[in-house]
């Protein structure tokens, strides 16, 4: 399945792009950021779905993108992806012709089943996420936080971060745990992505061995997988070797 994925950050885009091809073989995502280059890319690629949030860069953007691609390419089924949390931009949304409405807390497992369930003609749409206030940026993490958010937006999975940090796995887990919490967020994804809007991507001391691009790729042999896609049923590569791939 070919997938063009429209994101306003395009860190987390590109990252998630790569994540789904890790996850499944068959999803062929490339990432865009605005909605002309979204235009452009469905146009020229010509995907199954297009896997769009609807504030990009704004909701009433977002809408019109989804009108448009409606319109123009038939063929090419249209999915929310977003944060949202105004249940009147998702009902105008819907209305427009989009096929689903999937959370950003899902994880990219979860993620990759749902999409093949909307390719098969069953629309999915998640409930609405409550608008509980989120902690805006800058956040109050402890140094140890800090590192541990670094390296889950640099793509370590659980083992990697216990081996290097030199914890045990459970000490570890203890602080992914409060980081979610202080940051208002419940999966890997959804951590990058607030880590990058907040600048806390790059860093010294003992993380200045990695990479400076928050996304770049990693040493040979990481794979990056996010959070949940222990669950996903084939293992790949990514689609393209483009900066923009590890978050697990």
């Amino acid at each position: 399945m070919r997938l063009v994925i429209c994101d306003g950050n395009r860190i987390f885009g590109e990252a998630f792009a790569d994540a789904l091809g890790w996850c499944d073989n068959d999803l062929k995502a490339v990432a865009v950021t605005v909605a002309d280059e979204c235009v452009a890319t469905v146009a020229s690629y010509a995907p199954d779905m297009c896997v769009l949030d609807v504030r990009v860069p704004e909701a009433a953007a977002g809408l019109r993108l989804i009108e448009e691609i409606r319109s123009r390419f038939p063929d090419t089924v249209v999915v929310v992806f977003s944060a949202a949390s105004d249940p009147g931009i998702l009902a105008k949304a819907r209305k427009a012709g989009v096929t689903g409405f999937l959370a950003k807390s899902r994880s990219v497992s979860e993620i990759a089943d749902v999409l093949r369930k909307i390719e098969s003609g069953q629309p999915v749409f998640d409930p609405v996420p409550h608008t509980a206030s989120r902690p805006s940026a800058p956040f109050v993490l402890t140094p140890r936080e800090e590192e541990v958010l670094h390296r889950i937006a640099t793509g370590q999975d659980t083992r990697q971060m216990a081996h290097e940090m030199d914890i045990a796995v459970s000490t570890l887990r203890t602080y992914i745990k409060n980081v979610f919490a202080k940051i208002g967020v419940h999966s890997r994804l959804e951590a990058a992505a607030v880590a990058s809007r907040a600048n806390r991507l790059r860093r010294a001391g003992p993380l200045a061995h990695l990479p400076s691009g928050v996304f770049s790729p990693l040493h040979p042999g990481v794979s990056p997988v996010m959070n949940g896609a222990r669950g996903c049923r084939h293992g790949g590569r990514p689609l393209h070797p483009a900066p923009g791939a590890n978050l697990r």
